[in-house]
């Protein structure tokens, strides 16, 4: 078998077939998909499409929300911050609740917090209390992309792992575009608390489907139970299991890696750097951060076909991602005149849309890494390294901008920094991560050969000789 047949093949192990260390490898039946595991699956995306518009809603109003608090670039920077930094430290709770208490449950409460935070956004007086709204927000947020995956692995066969997670990050991307195209028009036109208060009504929208019609997986095909163990000793497990698969670790450096170039530019430092350093209209920005949203949307089905199809594509189609991003984003900030040729925005916002994508190929190595009840821990540990370097990033931009008189060229170089880091880890835990998943593959699919039966006569006279029935009687002849 070839290596990307293994590699294949160790895609469909995800959830039908997989062992744990030490372990025999145990069989799980493989859901059947269908037309019912389209909608429930769709009532799940609905909920992160209306969780993603939320989250990214201060990446058109940026620039408003500055004048609304009286804040500077750092104090800006850190609604976003707190924002994600909420978001990746609830990443392994999350996890762990999933894999616990079930999708629907976390589902649940995550659309609550979001909506009361996106409310209290809108209302919020000071830029203290505007703060801890967000921080709700990305509390909510953080509860809604894995449960969707876990909706994917319960729902649908492991061979349309892949697709289904590029489906549900393209569902979030139009969740972003809707923020460009639409929350920012009524944000000029009605004003702040109109605008963020009346987004607030589609949380309370999908709200009603999610609890009446939502299950967490397909009659017949229920999860294992879990191990009987204190709260306490059910975490450490599922953490220190799911860290201790390479390919785990190696999920979250590819999502660390490709995801924050795109996420910093349209969450906050996107509108801010097309205006103010490349000296562009509003509006003629905002469709630079739509034709974001429209590559990553259009790029993802084709990032989820070449990866479902042929798994030994994903670390150069994540490698390549990082290289084109990083020439980009460089021809941009070394070009010699004060602005960039709108050519050469456009090219970088195209290639922008690939960071989204290639971020998911993150979890196609964590998923087959991990065996079903463990999804969800890895899952969240895999989502937080992108969330991470995002945090990462929107802080050191807006300290660099007040530092050296809004240099966005030097600000953005901080982009080069993670990066790098990124790539260095990425190949130190490749050749690990593949040879245990090719050893899991081999460890499934070979084929188990039945002792060989022993005759009635020769179990008695071993009985009769002392030995245990059904071991075989010495050949030897007897003195």
């Amino acid at each position: 078998m070839s290596s990307a047949s293994s590699a294949s093949s160790a895609s469909s192990a995800g959830s039908a077939s997989i062992a744990s260390p030490g372990a025999s490898p145990v069989a799980f039946k493989d859901p059947p998909g269908g037309r019912k595991a389209v909608l429930v699956w769709s009532i799940g995306v609905a909920v992160y499409f209306v969780a993603v518009i939320f989250r990214t809603s201060l990446g058109v109003a940026g620039l408003e929300a500055a004048d609304r608090f009286h804040v500077n670039a750092s104090a800006l920077s850190t609604f976003s911050l707190l924002q994600l930094l909420v978001y990746a430290g609830m990443q392994i709770p999350v996890g762990l609740m999933v894999d616990r208490l079930g999708t629907k449950k976390v589902l649940t409460l995550g659309a609550v917090l979001f909506t009361a935070g996106q409310i209290g956004f809108a209302l919020s007086p000071s830029y203290g209390m505007a703060l801890a709204a967000r921080a709700l927000l990305g509390c909510g947020d953080a509860m809604t992309f894995i449960s969707v995956l876990r909706l994917g692995t319960r729902w649908f066969p492991a061979r349309r792992g892949p697709l289904m997670a590029q489906l549900a990050g393209l569902v979030g991307m139009a969740g972003n575009l809707i923020s460009t195209l639409v929350l920012a028009p009524v944000l000029h036109g009605v004003g702040w608390v109109p605008a963020f208060a009346g987004s607030a009504v589609a949380g309370l929208v999908v709200l009603v489907p999610l609890v009446l019609f939502l299950r967490d997986h397909p009659e017949g095909h229920e999860p294992a139970p879990s191990a009987a163990s204190g709260a306490g000793g059910f975490v450490r497990r599922q953490i220190a299991d799911s860290w201790r698969e390479p390919g785990t670790k190696l999920g979250l450096w590819v999502h660390f890696t490709t995801q924050f170039p795109a996420m910093v530019f349209l969450l906050l430092w996107g509108m801010p750097f097309l205006v103010e350093a490349q000296g562009l209209s509003r509006t003629t920005a905002g469709g630079l951060l739509t034709l974001v949203v429209a590559s990553n949307m259009a790029l993802g089905l084709v990032y989820g076909q070449i990866v479902g199809r042929r798994q030994s594509s994903r670390i150069p189609l994540a490698l390549g991602t990082v290289a084109l991003t990083a020439l980009l984003w460089g021809s941009v900030l070394a070009y010699p005149g004060d602005h960039a040729p709108m050519w050469l925005l456009i090219a970088l916002c195209m290639v922008l849309g690939t960071c989204g994508p290639a971020s998911m190929i993150g979890f196609d190595f964590a998923r087959p890494a991990n065996p079903a009840e463990r999804q969800g821990t890895a899952s969240g540990i895999t989502n937080m390294g992108g969330f991470v370097a995002s945090m990462t990033t929107l802080l050191v931009v807006g300290l660099l901008l007040d530092a050296t008189g809004d240099n966005y060229r030097i600000a953005f170089s901080s982009v080069f920094v993670l990066e790098l880091l990124g790539i260095a880890q990425i190949l130190r835990l490749r050749g690990r991560a593949l040879a245990r998943e090719h050893e899991r593959v081999a460890a499934c699919i070979a084929p188990v050969t039945p002792p060989a039966p022993v005759p009635a006569a020769t179990a008695v006279a071993a009985a009769g000789a002392g030995a245990p029935v059904g071991t075989p009687a010495d050949p030897r002849p007897a003195r």
